[in-house]
């Protein structure tokens, strides 16, 4: 996540609102994040939990998970 100060914010509002369009963007004071701009569908879909994704650890996957996991890591290289 990019992040801007405040005083980034302020002046090079234009920037910021363009990045964030995109990407969620962090806006600290004081060298703390203290805010988050994100576009409308971004947050529409954090607040209506539409959002599919988890996250999960290596260590927690069963044999089977990991190799679906590995294999569609290789299949993704192989195509970049």
């Amino acid at each position: 996540m990019r992040q801007f100060s405040a005083t980034d914010l302020a002046n090079k509002t234009g920037d910021v609102l363009a990045i964030a369009a995109r990407q969620p963007v962090a806006i600290a004071r004081h060298g703390k994040r203290r805010f988050v701009v994100l576009s409308t569908e971004e947050f529409e879909t954090l607040r209506l939990g539409k959002d599919s994704r988890s996250a999960h650890h290596v260590d927690d996957l069963d044999d089977d998970e990991a190799a679906r996991l590995v294999a569609e890591l290789e299949a993704s290289i192989s195509n970049d």
